[in-house]
């Protein structure tokens, strides 16, 4: 099925993507700010959307970097960043994709693909999917690292400079999507705060490899599941959206705490490409007065929601980790912008602004993914946590 996305589903892609991101994928108040550039260039075209026909030379399309180091995320600045990306591709690869797909769901990385699809560039359209279904800390952590004919390599970042002669841009060339990852790290850190990738390239070389290695239809349900939360005259209970995600997705979510206060943000900025952090949540705004605590783990999204009381975990990675509030009819991230409704930085205290955790479960085609859960795995291991995975619902 194809689809034309316009403004306006642009920014139910960005609301239904802040909450199945799982707390990353970028920042939904950058993307909102983003949009509303747009709006005012006076742009009111459309983005074809469909489904990878397994004959198009296609790439991941993606911003890297962190959300809280990405202050100056614009309009022109992802632009910019897309255009040399492409333009990089093209010159130092020696082809150029007419199509891309996003790495993750995510408020702006849902919404770069369709921003590059927008300007004089030769990708023309976008994929109605991406390679895991939630917002992912790595490269390793993605569908497309499972697929044995779908190499992450030629991968090609670049900046956002402003002339394209002064563009940087670095071709990368690695055995696995874990090499990639580690290489990448280090081109964005020297570059600044984030920058443009391109990977996982899908041509005739590899029998347009993408076929059959992403999930199909995920950018349609975050479209849908904006469109609802945007067009209702006032916030969903948290039981309505948990109904809504099954009902788009076809997977199981639950309420793991609904109606929780953040009482306390740890996050801090790991290099150039992770914010690293633990949110607290009570069953009370002041954490003195609370019966009931967890905490949060994330490497720019949550990993896993532990429960100080009961001594265990409650939700686990890959599975998502979701945040909702019922009081402004959103989800968010974990970038510092989109925690302040709920928590306030200078104080160090709960604004009072209730939040409630929902769990998704994984879809199967990405849980299952060769070295999926092994990587999560690892990065578990590196915040402190050596269990195993929580049984569910397949």
């Amino acid at each position: 099925m194809t689809f034309q996305y316009g403004l306006d589903d642009f920014r139910h892609v960005v609301t239904g993507a802040a909450l199945m991101a799982s707390g990353g994928g970028g920042s939904y108040h950058d993307a909102m700010r983003v949009l509303e550039q747009l709006e005012a260039s006076g742009w009111s075209g459309s983005v074809e959307i469909k489904d990878y026909d397994g004959a198009t030379d296609a790439c991941v399309l993606a911003m890297m970097g962190s959300p809280d180091a990405a202050e100056d995320l614009s309009l022109a600045a992802i632009q910019r960043a897309m255009n040399n990306t492409v333009d990089a591709f093209r010159t130092l690869c020696g082809t150029a994709p007419t199509c891309v797909i996003p790495v993750e769901i995510g408020p702006i990385n849902s919404l770069v693909p369709l921003i590059a699809a927008l300007g004089d560039t030769p990708v023309k359209w976008v994929v109605n999917g991406d390679g895991s279904g939630r917002a992912v800390p790595e490269l390793p952590q993605t569908l497309y690292s499972g697929a044995a004919t779908l190499t992450a390599s030629p991968c090609v970042l670049a900046d956002n400079a402003q002339r394209a002669e002064d563009a940087r841009s670095v071709r990368l060339q690695a055995a696995t999507a874990a090499d990639v990852e580690s290489l990448a790290g280090s081109v964005v850190a020297a570059f600044g705060s984030y920058a443009g990738i391109m990977l996982w390239p899908s041509t005739a070389a590899n029998g347009f490899a993408l076929t059959d290695h992403y999930l199909s239809g995920t950018l349609e349900q975050v479209r849908a599941l904006g469109a609802y939360m945007e067009d209702a005259d006032g916030p969903h209970t948290t039981e309505h959206i948990v109904a809504k995600l099954e009902s788009l997705t076809g997977r199981s979510a639950t309420s793991a705490l609904t109606n929780a206060y953040i009482t306390e943000v740890t996050q801090s900025t790991n290099g150039a490409s992770l914010d690293v952090g633990i949110i607290r949540l009570d069953d009370t705004p002041d954490p003195r007065d609370s019966t009931s605590t967890h905490y949060l783990y994330n490497m720019n999204e949550n990993l896993i929601l532990y429960a100080a009381q009961d001594g265990a975990p409650v939700i686990i990675a890959p599975d998502s980790i979701c945040y909702y509030s019922e009081a402004t009819g959103r989800g968010f991230s974990n970038a510092f912008d989109d925690l302040a409704p709920y928590h306030d930085r200078q104080t160090g205290k709960s604004t009072g602004v209730p939040v409630s955790v929902i769990s998704i479960r994984a879809a199967s085609a990405f849980r299952d993914a060769a070295g999926v859960c092994d990587s999560f795995a690892g990065l578990l291991r590196r915040i402190g946590y050596a269990g195993g995975p929580l049984k569910g619902p397949a």
